[in-house]
């Protein structure tokens, strides 16, 4: 039956959330940032809310210095539109692997009073679609004592565990902003493209790939215009994925679970990527407890999956959501898809990052920084890829691993990592 329609005011919608209250806003593309700027004109109502979410983007005024008293992120991923306030100390970062996100609203460890999502119009049998970010939405949404909805021609209807009927909405707010955009191959350059070029020599035709956010997973993409017959199962993916598609070099026929579709959690990149995912039956987004599960992932045979890091020391510890003390990320997906392609039948688990930041600051390193989280334990970490090579460190000792680390490490940094290990390791090296 065909719900009837009654779109309310952001200030009819937003009256149910009292101080003290939980509330979960959905993120990436699908930031509400038009209710989140119409929730800050509350402040002066509302006390000690707090707001949870993974990554949220855009220019949000209720993050902004002056809001803390009546509204605090304790956000399970730190983004640009957050990165300040949780550094600052106006907001706080919470830990935790994507795929244990949905548990914390399922077993009460966050109950939820709230939820605020934004997502397509009706359809002609009343249903609204979570777009390109069903991630742990819709786990949000099945669980929060009240739901609002912020309503856009501009979302995506997608396939997969994102309909839910207009009628499960308390309120739903009208609105024509665009989706937030992300352009990652911007930022692909000579030693991203030389890293794409050495991950792509791992992959074989019929892998099935995961691809963690940013310009080196871009550039591996970039990278697998010769390949044939790979899948997709991915937390997230962005638009390298599309002329991969129109080529079929992507086609998911040899997966073992989902064949014939893309499966992912959300997607973020340009309005050409959400065009391509709207109303495509090729892809399937789903609940993220399922997607990023392990035992799920390694179902597929050849499993690679690519990530990147912010430095990672001589014995494969991978630093990945902060610089030193500074948050700068968060856990994410990383740990799921490791683990998940270390047991597939073939799996690659691989970490790529450039030798040097832009300032020319060492990442292969003989020590994290004070105070880095480790996202990757060393006895995860297989493949450790530059533009200089690639190191297998799987069963490998310590000073395999080191020696393995400094060949790929940027020649000018070789030596200082060599006396490092001669430090450390008194016979240096031992092979």
């Amino acid at each position: 039956m065909k719900a009837d329609i009654r779109y309310s005011t952001p200030a009819e919608a937003l009256s149910v959330i009292k101080s003290g209250d939980r509330v979960f806003v959905q993120g990436s593309a699908q930031t509400p940032v038009h209710l989140l700027n119409e929730l800050a004109k509350e402040k002066d109502r509302l006390k000690r809310v707090e707001i949870v979410s993974i990554t949220v983007y855009g220019d949000l005024e209720i993050v902004k210095p002056g809001y803390e008293d009546s509204f605090h992120f304790n956000s399970m991923f730190v983004s640009a539109s957050i990165r300040a306030a949780v550094n600052e100390g106006r907001a706080d970062y919470i830990p935790v692997f994507l795929s244990d996100i949905p548990d914390f609203f399922k077993r009460g460890i966050l109950p939820l009073d709230v939820a605020i999502v934004h997502v397509s119009v009706p359809d002609k049998h009343g249903y609204c679609s979570l777009g390109v970010s069903v991630d742990v939405a819709r786990s949000a949404v099945n669980t929060a004592k009240v739901v609002i909805a912020q309503v856009n021609p501009n979302v995506p209807r997608t396939h997969g565990d994102g309909l839910m009927h207009a009628s499960r909405f308390k309120s739903l707010v009208y609105c024509e902003d665009p989706l937030q955009e992300a352009s990652f191959g911007e930022k692909v350059g000579d030693a991203e493209r030389q890293i794409g070029l050495n991950v792509a020599s791992l992959i074989e035709d019929r892998s099935t790939l995961q691809m963690g956010i940013g310009a080196i997973p871009d550039a591996v993409l970039r990278s697998l215009s010769n390949h044939k017959d790979l899948g997709v199962h991915t937390e997230m993916c962005s638009d390298g994925i599309i002329d991969l598609f129109e080529k079929d070099v992507i086609n998911n026929k040899y997966k073992r679970i989902h064949p014939n579709k893309a499966v992912t959690g959300f997607a973020l990149g340009s309005k050409r990527l959400y065009d391509y995912v709207d109303d495509n039956p090729a892809f399937a987004f789903l609940d993220i407890d399922y997607v990023n599960d392990p035992h799920v992932i390694r179902r597929n045979p050849r499993v690679c999956a690519i990530n990147s890091a912010v430095e990672v020391d001589l014995t494969g510890q991978v630093c990945a959501d902060s610089i030193g003390m500074y948050q700068f990320s968060g856990v994410g997906g990383q740990m799921d898809f490791m683990r998940g392609a270390a047991l597939s039948d073939d799996g690659k688990p691989i970490i790529a990052l450039n030798s040097r930041t832009n300032k020319g600051i060492a990442r292969i390193v003989p020590a994290l920084k004070e105070g880095a989280g480790v996202v990757t334990t060393r006895a995860h970490a297989h493949y450790i890829v530059t533009e200089f090579g690639i190191a297998y460190l799987y069963g490998k000792n310590l000073r395999q691993r080191a020696k393995s680390l400094i060949d790929i490490a940027h020649p000018d940094d070789r030596e200082m990592l060599e006396r490092a290990c001669h430090e450390r390791f008194k016979h240096f090296p031992c092979l």
